[in-house]
């Protein structure tokens, strides 16, 4: 799963995030560090990444790579409008006691029924939902990329997350499962750490129909992260879903 290393942070930084013209090029990194977009931890297994183009359609990636500290890729923007690249992962974890050792499993929900051994006791099942994603726009901005799936926790603007202005205010949505995610903390924070003596982040929460407002205070790269446990209900196992976007803010 991209962001199993909970004590780190996980990004999917673009090079740019509006350009014109009738086509254009983003290079993207994306890696797991102390510090947002500070590549010195590890590189982001891209194995769930999915890009979006304006008319819906699936997009590739070109020239990608991973090394030692990030993963990188380009894309080539040949359509007008707003692009989605997302890093998306889901599952299922489990724990459970066999002949007095505790063990762990990890995989697919389809495949959990026959996964745990039939003496097993203790069984605690969790399921996993994991999204990481960030947006450009070539030309004029469109909305067809935003969508709700009812599953995991995804961002839904009512502000435009390539018209961002420091000093300006802006409104987004958080739903988990297609629902409302309400009371969710959602935690904002500036790149640029390493040169700074103190990092600078802001926490705010969702209200009841899962909106969330920020006020940007300077241009740069923005990292916004959010987590919802479900605990186990009835015949239900728990859940646990993160949500991380990438949003510059221009002056």
């Amino acid at each position: 799963l991209p962001m199993s290393a909970q004590a780190h942070r996980a990004w999917l930084a673009p090079t740019s995030t509006v350009l014109s013209g009738t086509d254009a090029w983003v290079g993207f990194d994306a890696g797991m560090s102390n510090g947002v977009f500070i590549a010195d931890h590890a590189a982001m297994n891209l194995a769930g990444l999915v890009i979006t183009a304006p008319d819906g359609s699936a997009a590739q990636p070109e020239n990608m790579i991973r090394a030692r500290y990030r993963s990188s890729f380009d894309l080539h923007l040949t359509q007008a409008g707003t692009w989605k690249v997302a890093n998306v992962s889901s599952g299922l974890t489990a724990t459970y006691m066999e002949n007095g050792e505790q063990k762990r499993w990890r995989g697919q929900a389809a495949e959990f029924p026959g996964a745990i051994p039939a003496g097993a006791t203790d069984v605690v099942a969790t399921r996993v939902s994991n999204r990481i994603e960030t947006f450009v726009t070539l030309g004029a901005p469109t909305d067809t990329v935003f969508t709700n799936p009812a599953d995991g926790l995804v961002l839904i603007p009512v502000t435009h997350p390539n018209d961002l202005a420091a000093g300006e205010a802006a409104t987004f949505k958080l739903s988990n499962d297609g629902l409302p995610a309400a009371g969710v903390e959602v935690t904002i924070a500036r790149g640029g750490t390493r040169y700074r003596d103190n990092p600078e982040e802001m926490t705010v929460t969702t209200g009841a129909d899962g909106s969330f407002t920020v006020t940007w205070p300077e241009p740069g790269l923005y990292w916004l992260n959010a987590t919802v446990r479900t605990p186990a209900q009835g015949d239900t196992v728990a859940a646990n879903a993160q949500y991380v976007a990438v949003m510059e803010v221009l002056s």
